[in-house]
């Protein structure tokens, strides 16, 4: 294939992925090997393009002290934006308000339901209505004749399935996960664990619907801003992750976790610049060996297309096709218009601007030739993956040095996550919406710090976001439980932050080699 038709073919995959798993959702679900095989093939050369290039990078200044201006440029050109995007979202949401008038449950102790099913998990209400919550999945149900609660699957009209039926009081409630997987609950009767399904009368009156309630540990406790730094440093030995300060390189390339492999590339690449002249043999040995992995991927992108049509697909089909998607999408719109309207203010509007001022180029044109990249950001949701495909479209068809590129990219994709941080902070401030839970200035400042600051420790992996969510809603003592509100239409609001990150680096990219070649 040439490499001329493959942004068509991007094109083409993505708009052939959407109506493919929207109209046939069972048969795109076994698409999924075609994207899994594109993902693998990217991050099988993510790790060697990250510590070859930044290598290579370095022992290519020749002055050791142009990386000290190149890399406190790229620092504060991160921080900056990344600010900015939060502050961004913080103002949207505070105008918009999309949380507001969301119920957080509605009870219904008046209707009457029937059980019935294989496993006894549909419930049937038979007196009454459903009041619209707009967040069905996220839900349980609760039998409050019965003090017992399930989890909500699925709600057709009047009929709710659940994934299982729990006692609601915790100190009763015993499981057990079967070989197959499903968890069974059990209930302390009379010395004996008896299931819950057991026990269910089949009938009776009584039911509500609510959203989990906030947790002591999620409420009761605001985080502080240093565990944050420290997660960031060193990472968190108990789990096995490493932080900017490696304890294990090889454990950092397993895992990849890109601050550890980035700091050690970068202390690695200064070690072997000031070697003199016994570093020649090594040094052209890293230049053959990035070339090589730079040829690798020039290969990968004649099948991303391919690949990029499985992974849309497969996502569109595992959510139901379009009639299991698009209500969820709907209900969650204010939300949806909140992010994306952030995330274009910033994309589309201040980062071409700074583009503009720095180089004088029209940023659209500049854009138009990050296409590849972009279109792979929004299908594999992965800035690290789309990272082979970012160094490529900015160094050929932007012109950026390699010795600018190879540096500051690789540094992006793990820490410049402006698209993320604007999520978090629009997200965080919606939960706290939805459950009428008001934010002062001094939280909501909070928020900012912590929403920046998670965003430079988020992996450049899909929904990763999610993770370090769970330090920003700490930090103001914001219920964690909320996070379950937004994951039936995450996966796709992932794709647009991860699209805008990756801009931020390319952008990134051009204002500091135009720096460069002006101020060396």
């Amino acid at each position: 294939m040439n490499r001329r038709y493959i942004l068509p073919g991007i094109i083409v995959a993505i708009i052939a992925g959407f109506l493919f798993g929207g109209f046939l959702p069972v048969a795109a679900k076994s698409s999924a090997l075609l994207g899994e095989i594109l993902l693998n093939l990217l991050m099988m050369v993510v790790v060697p393009l990250v510590l070859l290039s930044i290598i290579s990078g370095i022992t290519s200044l020749g002055n050791i002290r142009s990386l000290g201006k190149i890399g406190r440029r790229t620092i504060i050109y991160y921080i900056a934006t990344t600010g900015i995007s939060v502050l961004a979202g913080i103002i949207l949401v505070n105008i918009i308000q999309p949380g507001r008038g969301i119920s957080t449950g509605e009870r219904h102790a008046e209707m009457n339901y029937r059980i019935s099913g294989d496993e006894v998990n549909t419930l049937h209400i038979t007196g009454g209505k459903l009041g619209k919550t707009g967040y069905s999945r996220n839900y349980r149900v609760l039998l409050l004749d019965q003090d017992i609660m399930g989890s909500i699957k699925t709600v057709s009209g009047t009929s709710i399935t659940v994934t299982g039926w729990e006692e609601r009081d915790p100190a009763q409630r015993f499981h057990v996960v079967r070989e197959d997987g499903q968890r069974k609950s059990f209930t302390l009767q009379q010395g004996s664990l008896v299931p819950v399904e057991s026990r269910l009368r089949h009938s009776g009156t009584g039911v509500a619907v609510s959203l989990p309630p906030p947790s002591e540990i999620s409420r009761g406790k605001q985080g502080d801003v240093s565990e944050i730094l420290k997660e960031v440093l060193i990472g968190n030995p108990e789990e096995g992750r490493e932080g900017l300060i490696p304890r294990n390189i090889f454990n950092a390339m397993i895992r990849m976790d890109f601050l550890g492999l980035i700091f050690f590339a970068i202390v690695f690449g200064i070690a072997l610049s000031v070697l003199g002249e016994k570093n020649k043999t090594a040094v052209e040995v890293i230049a053959v060996l990035n070339d090589a992995v730079h040829r690798l991927v020039e290969w990968i992108m004649y099948i991303v297309p391919i690949g990029i049509f499985g992974i849309i697909s497969s996502r569109i089909g595992a959510a139901g096709g379009f009639s299991g998607f698009l209500p969820e999408l709907i209900a969650l719109a204010k939300y949806v218009f909140t992010v994306l309207l952030g995330l274009s203010f910033h994309g589309l509007i201040v980062l071409p601007l700074l583009l503009y001022l720095f180089i004088r180029k029209n940023p659209f044109t500049y854009m138009a030739r990050m296409l590849p990249a972009l279109l792979n950001a929004f299908s594999t949701a992965s800035s690290s993956a789309t990272l082979p495909l970012t160094m490529e479209a900015v160094e050929k068809e932007n012109g950026v040095s390699e010795k600018v590129s190879s540096f500051v990219l690789p540094i992006g994709a793990t820490i410049n996550m402006d698209g993320t941080a604007l999520y978090e902070a629009v997200a965080a401030l919606f939960i706290a919406q939805v459950y009428g839970i008001e934010l002062g200035a001094s939280a909501q400042t909070v928020i900012f710090l912590t929403a920046t600051l998670a965003a430079i420790g988020a992996a450049g992996i899909p929904e990763a976001g999610l993770i370090t969510m769970v330090i920003v809603l700490k930090a103001v003592g914001l219920p964690v439980e909320g996070i379950g509100l937004l994951l039936t239409i995450d996966w796709l609001l992932d794709r647009f932050r991860t699209t805008v990150n990756v801009w931020g680096d390319s952008v990134g990219a051009g204002i500091i080699d135009s720096l460069d070649r002006q101020h060396p």
